[in-house]
């Protein structure tokens, strides 16, 4: 079969589509990617070594990442969503609805980020299938807890807080999102955050079950497919001679990073987490956002990395602080390390709370109060509580047997023939 898969966002919102595409494509189907990347990164090249066609459209975007996360961390979701809407999607709105068109029109089915209206629309409009893919549950409604900010009351008045949120997001956004599919001659569903941005046929929910708590209560188009894991450059990657020296000089490490939040305050982060090693006496390898850190160097009990695979070396550490990414919490955890988080925005806040839930880690730390007593208080009591180790341990052999590629083909299979 042909199928064209369609995403939006920074690397972390393509990586997840480029391991479905790959085993798509493995598994004998002719496989187009269309990219649409917000920090201008270009996957030619490893598409070209898969096998995959691809596309990036637009080719450059004209949008500041890091100035938009600074600006944007003491924002509640709907700002949030509505600002990163206005900056970095609605302006290349008709090139992705362009390439979303012809997209549908060369494959048999097409596979898009939750999010791309365009791409549902097109579908919609050739009378192709369109299947979409969700990287938090914390979206999908569930009387087990509340939308994001709102406290959780339980399964009476959850489901509530669900319907207001529904209204919440047609206030806010139903027209700008809706202007597309009305200058088309089409109606759009009726509430956007709920209908508009997914697929209703069929949603997969790119996390692994361990963190789906309440999934039991979700429509039945909604299926958890596990973490779609890309490990082609793991693969081709080996431990620098200079780090493999640094782990064999003591314990395991805290491994310490904010991701793409990280490149926003880059002073600030390098700062904060090396008082925080200070204090709590630890040993550390932290991804170097700052050129007075040049990666590979070393300066007594911490080792500076610049972007590398990250499960190779989380599982030689003792925990990983992070900002509360998807991907990073699923490595974390699959490494069989507890994690700390600092998270910038809801969605990195729901991972934070989810991995203290399941006692995986400590409390959150929210970006906008943390301090580095605070950090090195949390990493004390990570290293010194034997139970967030186990739990960790036990929730990595858990996840180990869960291939979320393999089951997002076996979820598709039914619907692709």
């Amino acid at each position: 079969m042909k199928i064209g898969i369609q995403t939006w966002g920074s690397n972390g919102d393509v990586r997840p589509l480029l391991a479905l595409a790959k085993g798509l494509q493995k598994a004998g189907h002719q496989i187009t990617l269309v990219v649409t990347s917000v920090d201008n990164q270009n996957y030619q090249g490893v598409c070209d070594q898969l096998g995959i066609n691809y596309r990036q459209i637009p080719e450059h975007i004209d949008f500041d990442l890091e100035d938009f996360t600074k600006r944007s961390s003491r924002m509640n979701t709907l700002q949030w969503l509505r600002a990163i809407f206005e900056e970095s999607f609605f302006p290349f709105e008709q090139d992705i609805y362009e390439a979303a068109q012809a997209l549908v029109a060369e494959n048999d089915y097409v596979i898009g980020r939750h999010i791309l209206y365009p791409l549902k629309l097109a579908a919609l409009q050739q009378n192709k299938p369109f299947f979409s893919v969700n990287f938090c549950p914390s979206a999908i409604p569930s009387g087990r807890f509340a939308p994001p900010r709102a406290p959780s009351l339980g399964p009476y008045i959850n489901p509530l807080y669900w319907k207001l949120m529904d209204v919440a997001g047609n206030w806010a956004f139903k027209q700008p999102l809706t202007r597309l599919w009305r200058s088309a001659g089409q109606t759009p569903p009726a509430n956007v955050l709920s209908e508009l941005l997914t697929s209703q046929q069929l949603n997969l929910v790119a996390a692994d079950p361990l963190f789906c708590i309440g999934s039991e209560e979700w429509q039945p188009f909604n299926k958890i497919c596990g973490f779609l894991e890309f490990t082609e450059d793991a693969q081709r990657w080996a431990l620098p001679d200079s780090l493999q020296a640094f782990l064999d000089q003591g314990t395991a490490p805290v491994y310490m990073t904010l991701g793409s939040f990280q490149q926003s305050a880059p002073e600030w982060s390098m700062d904060l987490f090396l008082q925080a090693v200070d204090l709590a006496g630890c040993r550390a390898i932290i991804q170097t956002s700052s050129d007075r850190y040049p990666s590979d160097s070393q300066s007594q009990n911490v080792y500076f990395i610049g972007k590398h695979p990250h499960q190779p070396v989380f599982n030689r550490c003792s925990a990983v602080v992070h900002h509360g990414g998807a991907g990073t919490t699923h490595a974390a955890t699959r490494s069989g390390c507890p994690s700390i988080a600092i998270p910038f925005m809801d969605e990195q806040m729901f991972w934070g709370k989810r991995l203290h839930q399941l006692g995986l880690a400590v409390k959150p730390l929210p970006a906008k109060e943390v301090t580095a007593q605070a950090l090195a208080n949390a990493i004390s009591a990570t290293l010194s509580t034997t139970s967030y180790r186990n739990r960790a341990q036990q929730a990595s052999q858990t996840m180990q047997v869960n291939d979320g590629v393999v089951k997002a083909i076996e979820l598709l299979q039914p619907h692709i023939g």
